[in-house]
């Protein structure tokens, strides 16, 4: 203990951004919270500008732990209370004092708060609340804050917190509660979902008190989101798409976001430490949660019991229209945007300039390439004028062979042979020696 409270600033940054690393929530604002003209930073409804490293992590954000001593015991988690690591613990004043810092030096435009469970919840909640209440009415900060809920804290704190806050999140852990009581039998399904709950009403109670008094403080402006850690247990991709759906549906959650799981422990319940996080498929459940969320699927519709899991070879919506031939070829020319939406190769922005150039004129494959049709995928499964482009064999098997073919290009954090788990440090794109870097966080350069 008296270690800790001889630790410098710098070396407690060192540790609990690192411990951050495995904590994805970081998303572009959505939120329009004004600055006053007497303060500093701001966020507006088109989100911050992030810069993505090689890694595809975001590092526009002051992503940190408040702290990463915890009382939990969790299997899957590098700062379980069982592990021997170095652990530190920030002062609100010295999260201000950092974020007020980077943001004057142009490093970050907001902070994301993440924090392990000192003491109880009720502590670890009321020195977040603490940390966001003096940036924003004593250092008068206007940027970005997403903060954590603390599962267990009272509703009062939560509360607060999210007055202040932009997002707030509160993990769900793991997909189902039969893996959150065998990896994290301290935790519970019902103790997440309550402050998520009382987020949702909050939200909602907000909107109707800013439409009779307009300069209302408003709570939790950008919505609230949540996390899963995927390949720890195996569950299936459709019990995955079928939690999250329901958590859209009954929370009306702004993100889900999906972790693979990284070994850090070794433990006989979970994944062997010599193997590989599914990025992967990771990357395919992000793809589908954007088919629930604006395509029209549903996880049912994405994959049954007798094809519980995506083809990781195929993105989702043509692993979907290859099962489900017979719903097409769809003609451009007639189709409803809804069945538009369901064509590989035509989005949401493309499927709306379709139904808007063909009042003018009927559609050709040209036009289509114009509009943004990726023709590569969608020519398998639409005709113009009753037409396909090419004379193909209409089987399974071809038109797998010839998407597979396209080569689609997959994100770097998800290419094998360039695998990182390093957070990013703020001096990773700048070639800053070890001597400056230390002058930069202390405002000498």
């Amino acid at each position: 203990m008296e270690h800790l409270q001889m630790m410098t600033t710098e070396e407690k940054l060192a540790i609990l951004a690192d411990a951050a690393k495995y904590d994805v929530a970081c998303t572009s604002s959505g939120s329009n919270r004004k600055n006053g003209r007497h303060g500093m930073g701001s966020a507006v409804a088109a989100g911050i500008c992030h810069s993505f490293a090689a890694d595809g992590r975001c590092i526009s954000l002051l992503k940190i732990l408040l702290s990463n001593d915890c009382i939990y015991d969790c299997k899957y988690c590098a700062n379980r209370r069982s592990n021997d690591v170095a652990r530190a613990t920030f002062t609100p004043e010295e999260i201000c004092s950092l974020t007020m810092g980077f943001y004057r030096r142009n490093y970050i435009e907001g902070l994301f708060l993440s924090s392990g469970v000192v003491k109880n919840p009720d502590h670890t909640m009321e020195l977040m609340t603490q940390t966001l209440m003096l940036l924003r009415e004593k250092c008068h900060f206007y940027g970005y804050i997403h903060v954590k809920a603390i599962p267990g804290a009272s509703p009062e704190l939560i509360e607060q917190a999210g007055y202040f806050a932009d997002r707030m999140s509160c993990n769900l852990e793991l997909p189902t509660g039969e893996g959150l009581a065998r990896l994290a039998p301290q935790k519970s399904r019902k103790k997440i979902l309550l402050p998520m709950r009382q987020i949702q009403n909050g939200i909602a109670a907000n909107k109707n008190e800013l439409t009779l008094y307009k300069h209302a403080p408003k709570f939790v402006p950008a919505g609230q989101s949540t996390q899963m850690i995927i390949g720890a247990t195996p569950e299936t991709d459709l019990q995955i798409m079928q939690v999250s759906q329901s958590l859209y549906e009954k929370f009306q959650l702004k993100r889900v976001f999906y972790s693979a799981y990284v070994a850090v422990n070794s433990d006989s319940m979970l994944p062997a430490l010599t193997q590989r996080p599914p990025l992967l498929r990771e990357h395919r459940l992000y793809q589908a949660d954007w088919l629930l969320r604006f395509y029209g699927f549903r996880a049912e519709e994405l994959l049954d019991e007798d094809h519980p899991n995506f083809n990781t070879l195929l993105d989702p919506k043509c692993h979907w229209a290859l099962r489900h031939l017979e719903e097409f070829p769809v003609e451009v020319n007639r189709a409803d945007y809804h069945t538009l939406l369901r064509v590989p190769g035509i989005g949401v922005t493309s499927a709306k300039r379709i139904c808007r150039a063909r009042r003018e004129n009927r559609l050709d494959f040209a036009d289509l390439k114009k509009i943004g049709v990726v023709l590569k995928r969608a020519i398998y499964f639409i005709t113009c004028s009753g037409r396909m482009m090419y004379t193909i064999p209409w089987n399974q098997e071809f038109i797998f062979r010839n998407l597979l073919a396209v080569k689609e290009r997959l994100p770097d954090l998800v290419r094998e042979q360039e695998l990182s788990f390093r957070q990013m440090s703020l001096f990773d794109d700048f070639n800053v020696n070890a001597q400056d870097q230390t002058k930069a966080l202390t405002g000498q350069i």
